[in-house]
């Protein structure tokens, strides 16, 4: 995949959702983890289990003021409100860090601020924070990896392999 993306949540308090969130972001080669103003029980996920935690670096940020990206890097919040571009519209930047709303609520004006890029994944309601972030990394891997057309006949027969016997 071209350019590089990182991953992370304002106000996480939920240790299930952000080791989903953390464990999908490794899955799906993000370059770094970060939260900002997280709850201290968050951290204490044990849904992580690939470890993401020791492979990515993680960044703690206790405000969006504290928020420090790398050039060019933009800032795209992920979030269910007006105005916000529909995710299958949206164009991905080569480098990119999201930003997910919290569990109860939405981003902050602070975040909201800083966001070079708002946008939502259309759905009639919010949907948990791990399942919005696995959505949006895996349309980023779609519309910058290096896939051929979707095939429109069906594929051949798959073999099963030694993990799925």
């Amino acid at each position: 995949m071209r350019g590089y993306f990182a991953i992370g949540a304002e106000r996480i308090s939920k240790p299930m959702n952000l080791g989903n969130l953390l464990r999908s972001a490794h899955a799906f080669g993000a370059k770094f983890f970060f939260t900002i103003a997280a709850h201290p029980r968050a951290f204490e996920a044990k849904s992580d289990t690939s470890k993401a935690g020791d492979r990515l670096p993680l960044y703690r940020w206790a405000s969006a003021d504290e928020m420090s990206l790398p050039l060019h890097c933009k800032l795209v919040g992920v979030e269910l409100i007006e105005g916000a571009t529909d995710l299958p519209a949206f164009r991905h930047p080569l480098h990119a860090a999201y930003v997910l709303g919290p569990e109860l609520g939405a981003l902050s004006e602070g975040v909201l601020a800083r966001c070079d890029h708002v946008i939502k994944i259309p759905t009639a309601f919010c949907i948990n924070v791990g399942m919005a972030g696995a959505i949006v990394m895996y349309d980023r891997m779609r519309s910058l990896g290096q896939f051929p057309d979707r095939m429109a006949a069906s594929a051949p027969p798959l073999k099963a392999t030694s993990r799925e016997r």
